[in-house]
């Protein structure tokens, strides 16, 4: 059964799919002291449906199984491979990459930078439709009573101990998931089932004494190894935080308008990441290097229309348009002034006073 599954995934485009038992996760406690001690931040959702991320049966009643699927979202600039090694080289991953970033970097100092998982189409759309056809597939193996329940980033699960314990890859000390075979530009998924499938090898840790990914992030939200304080992560503050972000953090901030990928960037397994073919399509280039003042102008019908059925709508304009002041704070110059005093009286106070932060910042660099 369980390599009629894994046939069927490959088809549908999925990188990987291993099989985890449905038992709890055993870093449960980890994520309940996390949340005692408030790191989730305005992250409310997380708290609020905690009892259930500890134990797949309390999702699905009758949970045997947990099929743990995982896409590649990496892109074909940034593969770096040592054919000469079967082992990551850090020193050489990194420079690699890093010289093949720098020929990509944005040149010019009004340009903002997105995380590179949402420079495509919506992932939870794209992967539903695959998950649906993979869920469907799997209820066919079983008998009437086969119960099955898919998720992508949505579900209240612990997805990245899932993975873990199914093979998928091993949780690094960014706290993400990395793939020996695909780094860690991955998107997670599962299917939670009440067939009863054959349990995969867990992975092993394998950083070692790495710490590139401790030392590569800018605000130093990676506390310790294996520990992440979302409140001081600019993925966090570029898009879960709803208000006004912390003054003292919004010069660590740079660029960034949208998440943060320095973290995973630094990660030496990159070097034998590889281009996924299912998210290829929905590639948005226009979201490379976005043109900050071009940003700022979008008015409610305009921000919409150029972010349609990505993930960059959850931010809304309010949110987007303050991050966009934030970075041209930091990277901006004379000629971004006029831009910002007309986003001073924006209707939303939220952009109004992050405009107001950002005059006075490059103000001061006159």
């Amino acid at each position: 059964m369980n390599d009629a599954i894994r046939q069927r995934a490959s088809e549908l485009g999925f990188d990987d799919c291993r099989f985890t038992t449905a038992t709890p996760p055993e870093s449960a406690p980890h994520l309940q002291r996390w949340l005692a001690e408030g790191q989730q931040g305005e992250m409310a959702w997380l708290a609020r449906n905690a009892e259930k991320r500890v134990a797949p049966e309390r999702v699905l009643p009758g949970a045997r199984s947990v099929i743990c699927l995982a896409v590649s979202y990496e892109d074909a600039w940034c593969v770096v491979r040592d054919a000469s090694s079967n082992e990551p080289t850090p020193d050489l991953c990194l420079t690699q990459h890093a010289s093949s970033y720098a020929a990509r970097a944005p040149r010019t100092t009004h340009h903002g930078l997105i995380a590179r998982y949402a420079r495509f189409t919506d992932y939870h759309d794209v992967l539903a439709e695959k998950l649906k056809a993979l869920t469907t597939f799997v209820n066919k193996l079983g008998d009437a009573t086969t119960r099955s329940l898919w998720y992508v980033d949505t579900g209240p699960v612990l997805e990245r101990d899932l993975a873990q314990r199914a093979g998928i890859g091993f949780v690094g000390k960014h706290t993400n998931v990395i793939s020996r075979k695909l780094g860690n530009w991955i998107f997670l998924a599962e299917i939670l089932t009440t067939l009863e499938l054959e349990p995969d090898a867990p992975e092993k840790n394998r950083c070692g004494s790495c710490s590139r990914c401790i030392t590569a992030c800018p605000t130093r939200a990676i506390t310790a190894p294996f520990q992440l304080d979302a409140r001081l992560c600019i993925s966090y503050l570029t898009i879960e935080l709803k208000g006004s972000i912390p003054v003292e953090l919004r010069p660590l901030i740079g660029n960034r308008i949208y998440g943060c990928d320095d973290c995973l960037a630094a990660c030496p397994w990159n070097r034998f990441a590889r281009e996924g073919s299912l998210m290829k399509p929905h590639a948005r280039a226009d979201l490379a290097t976005p043109d900050l003042i071009e940003l700022l102008e979008l008015d409610e019908a305009g921000f919409k229309s150029k972010f349609a059925d990505t993930p960059m709508l959850r931010t809304k304009r309010r949110g987007l348009l303050r991050n966009v002041c934030v970075a041209l704070g930091n990277v901006g110059d004379k000629t971004a002034l006029p831009i910002l005093e007309k986003a001073c009286g924006d209707s939303e106070p939220l952009i109004a006073e992050h405009a107001r932060w950002a005059m006075e910042r490059v103000e001061s660099k006159k």
